[in-house]
């Protein structure tokens, strides 16, 4: 089955003269940057199905070592998708649901 190439169009001179926003640019390169990792994502949708705070359990959901899914939980909280507590020797985390929301916003509006 052949598919049919779309060609561009060229811009019209209302288009071209359009300024666009890059408001937010920034920080949704961040955020997609954070969630750029399949272990990340995974991470996110484990603490999502969860309504409290997970501290080491996560490793077992996870073909990884203990040290990697900590760099990747950093890496989810400094872009503000994760929070962490510390719990004694440990730290519980759980989804930062106004970052969470920031990247559903951002991304709705490319």
């Amino acid at each position: 089955m052949k598919t049919r190439r779309q060609k561009c169009e060229p811009c019209s001179a209302g288009a071209a003269a359009m300024v666009v926003s890059t408001e937010g640019d920034e920080a949704l390169a961040k955020l997609a940057w954070a969630v750029a990792h399949p272990a990340r994502v995974r991470l996110l949708r484990l603490l999502i199905a969860r309504s409290a705070c997970v501290c080491g359990e996560l490793v077992e959901f996870m073909p990884l070592a203990q040290s990697t899914v900590s760099q990747h939980l950093k890496i989810l909280k400094e872009a503000g998708l994760v929070q962490g507590e510390v719990d004694g020797p440990k730290v519980c985390y759980c989804v930062n649901k106004d970052g969470l929301a920031r990247l559903k916003e951002l991304t709705a509006g490319l």
